[in-house]
C-alpha cells in the first residue's frame, strides 16, 4: 500500500445533504495504507510530510474515481461486425462474434475506463461455458486482469436456464430446425442445461478465493440474467445464496418493452411485483435498465430499498427505452450509471456518459425538478459504488474511504477560460473530457499518469487485439457466423407470431402525428 500527498486546487469529496456539491480548496489529501487519512490545509497536513511523494498542485481537482456500474465485454459489437438491432435480434449475434480470449478483452476495456477516470467496474460476464475448470479459468483470468491494470472490480456471471433465444420454450424453437443448425443450438443451449445448485457452489467457491486473494479490490456479486431468462426456482436460489454471504445482486429488467409484456402475460403482474411476491426484493439488488418500470413499480423498489442502474447510452443504440430517472430520483432511489457494452461513442468514457444522462432527462417544463450536476456525479460514483459492493468504502473523499481519486487538469478543463461563478460540479460535468486527466489512484496507487495507464504496455495490448482480429476467419468462426445468419430469421418469425411488433409504444416523442 502506498503513503503519499496529493494536493490539489480543488477537491470534491462527494455531494453533500444539501443537494450541493461538498468543495474544499487548497487542500492536500494524506493517503496511508490505500487510505484517506486526512484531508486539510496543505501547510498544515504536509508538515512533517517532506520525505512522502507527492502529486497533484494548486492547478488540480481531484475528484472520487468514477464508477461504471454495468459493464460485460471488451471488444464491442460494431468493432465485431455486428450490425445494431433491437435487443432481442441483437443479442443472439453475439454468438457470432470473434473471441480474443478473456484477458486481452478485459484489459481492453480497462485502458478505456481507466483513462478516462473509471477506478471501479461491475464486470457482469456474459454467461460461463464448459465445465468447473473452464468457469474457473475464465473468472481467475478476468479479476486477473483487473488486477494487473490496477482496477477496482466487481464481478458476477449472468445465469439462463430457460427461454435462452426468445421468449418461449427452447424446446419449441428445436423442434423447428433441422440439421447443423438445429445441432448448432443444441450445443449453445448446453449451460443453460446446468444445475443452478452447480453455479451456486461455484459462485462459493469463487467467493471465498477471491476474498483471500484480493480483499479490497474484487467483490463477487450474483447477476441474474433476466426475468424470462430465469425460472422462478433459480431466481430463488440466487437470491437465498446472495443474502447467506452477503453478496449484492445485479439484475437485467424490463430493458425492453417486450420484457414488460412478457411478465405481464406470464404472471399477470409486472415484473417488479413478481420479484416481490417471489421476496427477491431488497437493499442488496439493483435492476439494471428499468426502461419500462411503472410508476407503481418505482413505488415498490422504493419502498423495498432498492438501486436502479441506469444504461442511457444503451437504451439509446438498441431503441430499448428510456428509463423513467426523474420518477425514481423523485421516489428517493439511488440511480447509479453503467455504460453497458458501450456508450454513445462504442467506448467506456463515463464523462461521456454523465453528458447524456443530464441531457436526456431535462424534460420540457418551466420548473420541473431536474438532474443537477451534483447528482449526475454522485449517481457515476457514490451510488455506483454501492451497487457494486463497495459502499461506505469508495464513492467519496473523505477520511477512511479508499484513495481512489481523479486528478483533472483545471487549466485544460477549463480552456480557454470558464468564469470562476460557474459551479465546479456544472464545469466538471460539461467540459470533462480525457484529455483532461492527468492521473489516477486506486487506493493511493498511480495507474495513470499523463493520461496513460502505467501497469500495463498498453501499445502492446492494442498491437495484440489488433492483429488477433485483422487475422483470416476460421473455419469454426465462418460456421458461427453461418448458423447465426441462419437462426435469426425463426426468432424474428416468433417475434412477429408474438405480436410484439404490433403493439409497441414509441417513447418519448414531444407530440404523436393525428390520423
Amino acid at each position: 500500500m502506498t503513503e503519499c500527498i496529493i494536493e490539489a486546487g480543488t477537491i470534491l469529496c462527494g455531494r453533500g445533504a444539501s443537494g450541493e456539491a461538498e468543495l474544499r480548496h487548497d487542500a492536500s489529501i494524506h493517503v496511508k495504507d490505500g487510505v484517506i487519512a486526512q484531508i486539510g490545509p496543505q501547510a498544515c497536513l504536509t508538515k512533517g510530510k517532506g520525505s512522502l511523494p507527492r502529486f497533484g498542485g494548486s492547478n488540480m481537482i481531484a475528484i472520487p474515481g468514477l464508477v461504471n456500474s454495468h459493464h460485460h465485454f471488451g471488444i464491442t459489437p460494431l468493432m465485431g461486425g455486428i450490425p445494431f438491432a433491437p435487443l432481442e435480434l441483437w443479442l443472439p449475434r453475439f454468438r457470432a462474434m470473434r473471441q480474443i480470449g478473456p484477458r486481452l478483452d478485459t484489459l481492453y476495456s480497462a485502458i478505456e475506463m481507466l483513462e478516462s477516470g473509471t477506478t471501479t467496474v461491475h464486470h457482469i460476464h456474459s454467461g460461463l461455458v464448459g465445465g468447473h475448470e473452464q468457469w474457473m479459468d475464465t473468472t481467475d483470468t478476468v479479476l486477473g486482469a483487473y488486477g494487473d491494470i490496477g482496477m477496482r472490480a466487481g464481478y458476477s456471471f449472468m445465469m439462463r436456464d430457460q427461454n435462452v433465444f426468445g421468449y418461449g420454450p427452447d424446446a419449441d424453437l428445436l423442434a423447428r430446425l433441422e440439421g447443423p443448425l438445429r445441432d448448432w443450438v443444441i450445443e449453445h443451449l448446453s449451460a443453460s442445461k446446468t444445475p443452478p445448485q452447480d453455479y451456486m457452489a461455484f459462485f462459493r467457491e469463487m467467493r471465498t478465493r477471491w476474498h483471500q486473494r484480493e480483499p479490497n479490490r474484487v467483490r463477487m456479486n450474483l447477476a441474474p440474467a433476466n426475468l424470462h431468462w430465469c425460472s422462478d426456482d433459480s431466481l430463488q436460489m440466487m437470491f437465498e445464496t446472495a443474502r447467506d454471504v452477503g453478496a449484492n445482486l445485479h439484475m437485467h429488467l424490463v430493458e425492453t418493452e417486450r420484457q414488460a409484456h412478457f411478465a405481464q402475460e406470464k404472471f399477470g403482474c409486472s415484473a417488479v411485483e413478481h420479484l416481490r411476491r417471489l421476496g427477491c426484493l431488497g437493499p442488496d439488488l439493483t435492476i439494471g435498465h428499468g426502461n419500462w418500470t411503472s410508476a407503481r413499480d418505482l413505488e415498490i423498489l422504493a419502498d423495498c430499498a432498492c438501486s436502479v442502474c441506469h444504461n442511457a447510452s444503451s437504451g439509446l443504440r438498441l431503441g430499448s427505452g428510456i428509463a423513467p430517472v426523474n420518477a425514481m430520483v423523485a421516489q428517493g432511489i439511488p440511480v447509479a450509471l453503467g455504460i453497458d457494452q458501450s456508450n454513445i461513442f462504442d467506448d467506456r468514457d463515463m464523462t461521456a456518459e454523465m453528458k447524456l444522462v443530464w441531457a436526456l432527462h431535462r424534460d420540457t417544463g418551466l420548473f420541473n425538478d431536474r438532474l443537477s450536476a451534483a447528482q449526475i456525479l454522485q449517481s457515476a460514483t457514490e451510488h455506483g459504488a454501492a451497487s457494486v459492493g463497495y459502499k461506505g468504502e469508495t464513492g467519496r473523499l473523505e477520511p477512511g474511504m479508499k484513495a481512489d481519486i481523479v486528478l483533472i487538469d483545471k487549466a485544460k478543463m477549463e480552456r480557454p477560460f470558464v468564469d470562476p461563478r460557474t459551479p465546479v460540479a456544472d464545469t466538471l460535468l460539461h467540459r470533462l473530457t480525457k484529455s483532461a486527466i492527468k492521473q489516477v489512484f486506486v487506493e493511493g496507487d498511480m495507474v495513470v499518469d499523463d493520461g496513460k495507464v502505467t501497469k500495463i504496455n498498453r501499445a502492446a495490448v492494442m498491437a495484440e487485439i489488433h492483429d488477433a482480429l485483422s487475422a483470416p476467419e476460421t473455419p469454426r468462426e465462418a460456421h458461427a457466423r453461418a448458423m447465426v445468419d441462419a437462426l435469426v430469421p425463426h426468432l424474428e418469425q416468433d417475434l412477429r407470431r408474438a405480436g410484439h411488433d404490433a403493439r409497441h409504444r414509441p417513447y418519448r416523442f414531444n407530440a404523436q402525428p393525428t390520423e
